[in-house]
């Protein structure tokens, strides 16, 4: 079965998977539909084209003939299926809009009416799902919270099947706990605890006793404590208009000013504000970093290269400090991650299949499939039913495992793969670290999709998803480093407006209130 190659990476797997859950009960059904006729044996397999969206241009799908992939093969051969799949960068959706020739099935990182969808779903490229998911997707229904299905519909219908969030707080406060041990003081609760433990770690010689970032970026804890992160979807409403959290000029000067302390003190690097994502990981992994924020999944990495360094050094996730309100912690992310939407010239027959088809993959089959591929081959169970997976060892079998439980596994909770992280000490202490203590914090928050149309004039006044406007960044910025006073944050409030920020607050103002393109980002 020859298979038209393209370069789109998430659609080959994704349609192979759904195919697969719906496996012969599904295209029996759906045969039987279009023939009146009772399905007696295997049918052939149902096509359809289907594209995944990517954010990178590099990775496995650019070395592998991705329709020929064995996880793609076996995703056709569980499914029933016969898929014409492809990659594609979702920078680049609009060129294949142009085109004319839309797959079947079309992977976005986006909401139905995000920059990438190009207007498609206000221009009736895609049919509404509603009617075909009370029917034929019962686990999608029961799964799928409604701030994800919020989020992919448009004008009160659904639109798109997303990749969604259970708990949309994934960041953490990360700390050598064999240093805490050391210090002699508890875990701490407060910003002030924090910086003492700082202090303690300073002491001791550690290098970085916090880990910094460029931008702020996952380095943004004090922001969170003051609850005055900078984000695009950190908006609030405020005496009946919607602004900025950043606004708060009280919260934003004490964030700042205990930055600033950070800094004088020698409790962050003296270069923070140019450290790169490479020597932040570098620091961290190479044990010269006393506490940091990242991805709570990150956990098992952190322990196995920290221990490479100290053997003894023990990584923990512990409580954010908290702020004099009591809040900590850091963004909410957006409930979906990716999503798919149907193309509205498919035959009925078809999409009743392609439902079924990622419905299936919310299954325990799909999951064990795309968590740990083929059994005899990647995994082993044993006569109590244990699963021993053969965990890659090189980053090819890395990109190849991405492939098959990131890329092809279009529909499931992405908070975090518990099925993966239980097979060993470290993942289940990732598991109970979101259930027990990231779960019960970080920042709820108002953002708008698409994006607020004023942004486009202003590109200066734009923030994004864990990053400020450059505006505001450049004014942080100068403030820790004492070349413009902390008391002004009120005056760089007055510029952000006077640059074009009343507008920005106008504009989200009137769509908070017509409830127009508006996700709260909550728990």
């Amino acid at each position: 079965m020859k298979k038209k190659v393209v370069m789109l990476t998430l659609a080959a797997v994704l349609t192979t998977t759904a195919v697969a859950g719906c496996s012969n009960g599904n295209q029996a059904a759906v045969s039987s539909s279009a023939s009146g006729k009772a399905a007696e044996a295997p049918n052939s397999p149902t096509k359809f084209s289907i594209s995944f969206p990517t954010t990178i241009s590099t990775g496995y799908h650019t070395k592998v003939d991705v329709n020929k992939d064995k996880w793609t093969l076996k995703l056709e051969q569980l499914t029933n299926t016969d898929l014409d799949v492809k990659v594609l960068e979702d920078s680049k959706m609009s060129v294949l809009f142009a085109g004319g020739d839309i797959p079947d099935v079309v992977g976005s990182v986006g909401t139905p009416t995000s920059k990438s969808m190009s207007g498609s779903v206000e221009a009736g490229v895609f049919m509404p799902l509603d009617d075909l998911l009370k029917t034929y997707a019962p686990n999608m229904m029961k799964a799928i919270p409604k701030s994800a299905w919020d989020a992919v519909s448009y004008k009160g219908k659904i639109y798109g099947l997303p990749e969604f969030l259970t708990n949309p707080s994934r960041r953490a406060t990360f700390i050598r706990m064999d240093l805490l041990e050391k210090s002699g003081l508890p875990a701490p609760q407060t910003v002030e605890d924090f910086l003492n433990v700082l202090r303690a770690f300073k002491k001791m010689g550690v290098e970085n006793p916090y880990q910094m970032r460029d931008s702020f970026k996952y380095s943004d804890i004090l922001f969170g404590a003051y609850d005055v992160l900078p984000y695009k979807d950190q908006f609030e409403v405020v005496n009946g208009q919607v602004v900025p959290k950043f606004f708060d000029a009280e919260n934003m000067q004490k964030a700042l000013q205990g930055y600033k302390t950070m800094l004088d003190e020698g409790l962050i690097p003296k270069d923070f504000a140019s450290v790169s994502s490479t020597d932040y990981t570098k620091n961290i992994n190479g044990a010269r970093a006393g506490s940091w924020s990242g991805n709570v999944s990150g956990l098992p990495g952190y322990r196995t290269n920290v221990k490479q360094i100290v053997p003894d050094g023990k990584v923990e996730v512990i409580t954010s400090p908290k702020g004099p309100e009591g809040k900590g912690g850091y963004l909410f992310y957006a409930p979906i991650v990716r999503a798919f939407y149907v193309n509205s010239k498919v035959k009925p027959d078809t999409a009743i299949s392609i439902i079924k088809f990622f419905d299936w993959m919310l299954t325990p089959e799909a999951a064990k499939f795309f968590t740990f591929g083929t059994e005899g081959e990647t995994y082993t169970v044993d006569s109590s039913g244990k699963i021993t997976y053969k965990f890659p060892m090189t980053k090819e079998g890395n990109d190849e495992e991405g492939w098959r439980s990131g890329t092809l596994w279009a529909i499931h909770d992405s908070t975090i793969n518990k099925m993966k992280m239980e097979l060993d000490p470290s993942g289940q202490d990732t598991v109970a670290a979101l259930e027990n203590v990231v779960s019960k914090e970080g920042l709820p928050g108002i953002g708008f999709y698409p994006d607020l149309a004023a942004f486009s004039k202003f590109p200066d006044l734009v923030a994004q998803g864990d990053t400020g406007p450059k505006l505001i960044i450049d004014h942080m910025v100068k403030m820790i480093y004492g070349k413009e006073p902390i008391t002004d944050w009120p005056k760089v409030i007055d510029e952000y407006k006077q640059k074009g920020g009343s507008e920005v607050i106008k504009e989200a103002t009137e769509r908070y209130n017509k409830k127009d393109g508006v996700i709260v980002m909550t728990k």
